[in-house]
């Protein structure tokens, strides 16, 4: 009979220890990261009455006879399920989002504590606390390296108020751009100019030119001359001149007169024409009986005019006088052809005044390497130049002032002034055995066709011939953090059907900044070569060594990034319009912290007021292998226990770690509605346990009262 009461006192107890729990639950809705717990019942150890027998023969088996002691709270577990993220107004509120605890320590480190609630801060000397004043731990920014590591041993979080960051001066700039590699461009710039320059006599061998860029300023080192074959006239068009096109350049008629003085009715006339390709051509007047002189000069100048479409060669006459001229106009005549007449002595027996001049595009090597003495090819603008200069000087006496240039317009300009001879300038296509004409070239350079008499001051040019270009710039910082623009110009230079193309860089400071040794020192020339697939090849120079002259560090060493050979990476060169999608470098001058924002890694951003933003601190996040085993510490916070498992520090969403999120909070996993009907079945349990003990009592009296 006493069991019973006392079954009934343990149900009681038991009952009362998880109303104690649930009530807890229920207190802690509203708390921060609160995780409910829930009281597990167990029986106690039962009194056996009898035991359990074995089948024996033809008598069955029996269970034993077992009676209860009533019940205990065997554990209380705390479930660690997720609790809903609820979004707040402070950036410094951090929720957990899977797997993890924060990690904070009342004593700097010695001992941790860990917690799911994000509830944090800055206290006054830059401390990340939550609301106990616990420091939360994880890794701070490394000054030297400028990198929070997150393999090194946990620490205090600590941000002083006011924070400044020093100048990082440049180091590297990365580029990726396309350069335009089809025959039609947008962003084309006028071939150099090249003026001839009295400090430089013509010698051998030597252009005897200065060059200027298009402002006139002399170019003292040019990264290349323009190369013929990737030059493009004013509507962006390529010329694509090929190995041997080219022009006839004449820059005066070829003229010889003569009198017919004694001929008779049985004089006949035949002049042999000698064409360029070897080939001839008659011009024939038999004889013919009373003819006079006048009739004969008018008979021969007609058979020469028959033949000027192939000769090029016209016939005037003024009396018995026959002029004959070549004035090599004609596209499709030969030019400086010789004649030779048999039968009348009042001509030369030969003439071979040659005053048209063949110029071809050599892709190997250009006059001045060639034949300087007798230029006839031409590779690059100064080739070409320096070739219808010296021809053109050929036909009169030295130093008559006759003078071709190359004009910050990138066009050829011919000037005769003083001048020994009355200049007629023909330009005409030129056509050869395997060779066609370029029509684009002949079209710029027949602008030059034009009359300058001795002594004027008549100039004629040609159109402009163009190169591609590209431009970027970008500000690096020096040691001080004092900004300076690096500009980087392209500009296309070669190309060849087998390899590629090639662009001359040319990389710039303002002064008195310098990134080279030699002048101008603040200029420093290379180049950027292409495979045939638009990868790029290799590109030079790889860094500069920069110096601001201006008290910041000296021999500052930027890497220059166009990306890797033979990728896609960086620089390109395809047919599309040159352009840069993306150009950046790692410098920046000093600034003060704006402000703090946490990622999802749980890195503390600042954002400074140079523009910056990078990691100050990482927040540290711990696992535990059983979290049911941790214990409650109160204040939101646990501690690890002996059946928790040792924490397993890391980052947020790495190793199973759950992300954390900013501006959030994590709210308590407590479902009320639950926990108000397990209130309601631990009451009844509770109500039912009284009436075990208020029955028992009834009985324990009928049976004393048996005695009476």
């Amino acid at each position: 009979m006493l069991k019973s009461l006392f079954s009934g006192v343990s149900g009681l107890q038991s009952h009362q220890i998880a109303m104690d729990v649930e009530s807890n639950n229920i207190a802690n809705v509203n708390t921060i990261g609160y995780k409910y717990s829930r009281a597990n019942f167990s029986d106690l150890l039962a009194q056996t009455n009898q035991i359990a027998t074995a089948p024996q023969g033809e008598l069955g088996g029996k269970n034993s006879v077992q009676v209860g002691l009533g019940t205990s709270i065997s554990s209380v577990t705390r479930i660690h399920s997720q609790g809903s993220i609820q979004n707040t107004d402070k950036n410094t509120d951090v929720a957990i989002q899977g797997e993890g605890y924060f990690i904070v320590s009342a004593d700097g480190g010695s001992t941790y504590k860990y917690s799911r609630s994000g509830d944090f801060k800055f206290d006054a000397v830059g401390n990340f606390v939550d609301n106990n004043g616990f420091i939360v731990q994880g890794w701070l920014r490394d000054e030297a390296t400028g990198e929070v590591d997150s393999t090194a041993p946990i620490t205090n979080i600590l941000i002083p108020p006011g924070l400044t960051t020093p100048a990082n001066a440049s180091e590297e700039v990365v580029l990726k751009a396309n350069l335009n590699s089809g025959n039609h461009v947008e962003n084309y710039s006028a071939a150099y100019a090249m003026i001839d320059n009295p400090d430089f006599p013509a010698i051998p061998g030597e252009d005897p030119s200065m060059i200027v860029d298009a402002d006139g300023n002399e170019v003292l080192n040019p990264p290349a001359f323009d190369n013929m074959s990737v030059m493009f006239n004013d509507s962006g068009d390529a010329l694509n001149l090929q190995q041997g096109q080219g022009v006839w350049a004449s820059f005066m008629p070829a003229s010889e007169t003569t009198t017919i003085t004694s001929p008779n009715s049985e004089t006949e006339f035949d002049m042999v024409f000698t064409l360029d390709d070897g080939s001839t051509v008659n011009a024939y007047v038999p004889a013919q009986g009373g003819r006079t002189p006048e009739a004969a000069a008018s008979a021969y100048a007609a058979s020469i005019n028959a033949i000027s479409q192939q000769t090029g060669v016209t016939a005037a006459v003024s009396g018995v006088d026959i002029t004959i001229t070549n004035d090599n106009s004609s596209d499709t005549a030969s030019h400086n052809i010789s004649y030779t007449e048999a039968h009348q002595p009042d001509f030369p027996a030969t003439f071979d005044q040659y005053t048209a001049f063949k110029f071809q595009y050599d892709s190997t090597s250009g006059s001045i390497g060639v034949n300087p003495e007798d230029p006839s090819t031409f590779q690059t603008m100064a080739d070409l130049r320096y070739a219808l200069q010296t021809k053109a000087q050929s036909l009169g006496a030295p130093g008559s002032g006759l003078k071709v240039i190359v004009d910050q317009a990138g066009k050829i300009s011919i000037s005769n002034n003083p001048g020994d001879y009355d200049m007629s300038i023909k330009i005409t296509k030129y056509v050869g055995v395997g060779i066609t004409e370029n029509v684009l070239f002949t079209q710029n350079m027949k602008s030059l066709n034009a009359n300058l008499p001795m002594g004027t001051n008549g100039i004629t040019t040609s159109q402009a011939f163009n190169a591609a270009i590209h431009a970027s710039s970008i500000d690096i910082y020096d040691s001080l953090g004092s900004k300076h623009t690096l500009r980087m110009e392209f500009r296309k230079t070669d190309m060849d059907a087998t390899t590629g193309t090639t662009w001359a860089l040319d990389l710039s400071v303002p002064e008195p900044g310098t990134i080279d040794t030699v002048a101008p020192f603040n200029e420093k020339t290379g180049y950027v070569r292409f495979n045939n697939d638009g990868s790029l090849a290799t590109y030079s120079p790889p860094s500069v060594s920069f110096t601001g002259n201006n008290g910041s560090s000296p021999n500052q060493q930027v890497s220059i990034d166009f990306g890797s050979s033979n990728a896609f990476d960086g620089v390109t060169s395809f047919d599309s319009p040159s352009s840069t999608s993306g150009i950046s470098q790692d410098g920046f001058p000093g600034g003060d912290l704006l402000g703090i924002r946490i990622d999802q890694s749980g890195t503390l951003v600042g954002s400074f007021s140079n523009g910056r933003s990078f990691g100050l601190a990482q927040i540290g996040m711990a696992k535990f292998a059983n979290n049911e085993g941790l214990v409650a510490d109160g204040s939101n916070v646990y501690l690890q226990s002996a059946n928790s498992g040792d924490p397993i520090i890391g980052t947020a969403a790495t190793a199973g770690r759950g992300f954390m999120q900013s501006s959030a909070l994590e709210a308590s996993n407590v479902d009320l509605s639950k926990s108000l009907t397990n209130l309601i079945i631990i009451q009844r349990g509770y109500q039912a346990n009284g009436k075990t003990i208020t029955t028992s009592d009834t009985l324990l009296e009928t049976l004393i009262g048996l005695k009476r």
